[in-house]
């Protein structure tokens, strides 16, 4: 550090911190992200205009150490179960400068996070992380801790939390402005209130927070042996039987409670077979099979009832008749919920389900485009221009007023190919083997990198390829 001066930034990364290119990335990303204003009332599009009017301003007040974040807006979430969540919405201006500190912070961080955690980190994703669960479920690992974290961004010890963020940055002035961030209180029905612990869940900056929380944790499950996977406040935790499970589950309780001060949920938190297990919307339903050359071909698993139903919900609410929108923005609403929807699940086994969804889809974008047109003669005429022919269009009585009977007869006419072709419906069924054809591969080129890594591992200290494995004395015992 160079000497202080309230009018200089103190190291580099501090320089970086207010650099116009950070800050420009900043506003692009808080831009591409929305989300609904603070308290202040000020929207994304605002945004930009009022940072450079006062770029200036912004940049010594942080150097100054006087940067103030304003309190966050308090807003209550509904869950499936019926009760509600709470978030924090800090106003855009915090969101902004929340960015630009993750974006110089997070090089730094990286390399002192657990492989096996995944939660918003780049390069990981959810599906990283089904898939390892499943590769420990293939491996042996018949039992699984799901861990249940009680508010966890609500309870996380501020002073705990500034420990660890102090131990890999040196960084006074970004240290103090993450310290004014936790420290900047919730305005609920107009009353501001003081956070004396955790941080505010839909902050920018809290799940990388969350991420450097949980890493003593991580490494302490690495320390013991104990075959895990981490994303945000999800813990599963993997053993082989039933009593070490039950072993593993006391001591990781024991660990959160009294080290990092954590609240735990002991009746959700619970011990139960791989097979069954419900994962990050995942149920796994096989354990899948190691082969005698270390390869494991993982087993199958599907999405929760639940996500078919949210699904169906949504396509619901979007192809509603009434809606009075165009349909080409029912079709774009679609076509972005199928997209994401399927890179979520791409993984599991959902082909044969998916198919009838996508015909039941497309059957209520047909009802939805024979009610838009309304009266019989434009109905005919629309069919004019989708190009059918005159004397399928003259056997078709276009003026039944049951929507969904009629959306059936449409069938004929408004085939799959022109609501893919000129309504622009992209195929959910041919995305799904796409994505799902990927996701083989990357489970084909993650075995083969962690059988190498073991083969090496294991050469290193002198012993067989399989001489450490449960399963090599099962194999050897069968083909004997």
């Amino acid at each position: 550090m160079r000497k202080e001066n309230p009018r200089l930034p103190n190291t580099e990364l501090c320089a970086k911190l207010i650099s116009i290119e950070n800050i420009n990335e900043a506003i692009a990303k808080v831009k591409k992200n929305k989300g609904s204003s603070g308290i202040d009332k000020m929207n994304v599009c605002e945004l930009e205009a009022y940072v450079h009017e006062h770029l200036d301003e912004i940049r010594s007040r942080i150097l100054a150490r006087t940067y103030r974040p304003k309190a966050v807006r308090r807003v209550e979430i509904p869950k499936d179960n019926g009760k509600t969540r709470m978030l924090g919405i800090p106003t855009v201006l915090d969101r902004m400068i929340q960015q630009a500190v993750v974006q110089v912070i997070t090089p730094l961080f990286e390399p002192t996070f657990s492989d096996y955690s995944y939660g918003y980190r780049p390069g990981k994703s959810a599906e990283d992380a089904v898939r390892q669960a499943q590769t420990y479920i293939a491996e042996g690992y018949r039992f699984v801790v799901d861990m249940d974290l009680s508010k966890f961004f609500d309870t996380v010890n501020h002073d705990k939390l500034m420990g660890m963020v102090d131990e890999t940055l040196p960084d006074k002035d970004i240290r103090r402005l993450i310290f004014s961030f936790l420290k900047s209180g919730v305005m609920d029905n107009g009353v501001k209130v003081d956070t004396d612990i955790g941080t505010p869940q839909g902050g920018v900056i809290s799940p990388l927070l969350s991420n450097i929380y949980l890493t003593p944790f991580a490494k302490e499950m690495e320390k013991r042996g104990v075959k895990y996977i981490v994303y945000a406040d999800d813990i599963q935790l993997f053993a082989k039987s039933m009593m070490a499970s039950y072993r593993i589950k006391d001591n990781a309780i024991k660990y959160l409670e009294k080290k990092l001060k954590l609240q735990i949920n002991k009746e959700k938190t619970k011990v139960g077979k791989a097979n069954g297990a419900k994962i990050l919307g995942f149920v796994f339903q096989t354990r899948g099979k190691k082969f005698e050359d270390g390869s494991i071909k993982v087993g199958r698993c599907v999405p929760r009832s639940k996500s078919f139903e949210k699904l169906k919900a949504r396509i619901r609410e979007i192809t509603k008749r009434n809606r009075g929108v165009s349909l080409s923005m029912v079709i774009s609403q679609l076509n972005s919920l199928i997209r994401g929807w399927i890179n979520y699940y791409a993984r599991s086994s959902i082909k044969s389900k998916l198919t009838e969804i996508m015909q039941w889809m497309r059957r209520r974008v047909r009802q939805y485009a024979y009610k838009l047109w309304k009266t019989s003669k434009n109905r005919k005429h629309q069919l004019r221009l989708l190009g059918i022919e005159e004397w399928k269009i003259k056997r078709v009585k276009c003026s039944s007023r049951s929507y969904w009977k009629m959306a059936g007869v449409m069938n004929r006419y408004i085939t799959n190919n022109i609501i893919t072709e000129n309504f622009g419906l992209i195929d959910g069924v041919q995305l799904y083997v796409e994505r799902n054809e990927k996701s083989k591969l990357k489970d084909k080129e993650t075995q083969e990198i962690n059988f190498l890594e073991k083969q090496r591992k294991l050469e290193l200290e002198g012993k067989a390829l399989f001489e450490d494995d449960y399963y090599y004395f099962n194999y050897i015992r069968f083909i004997c």
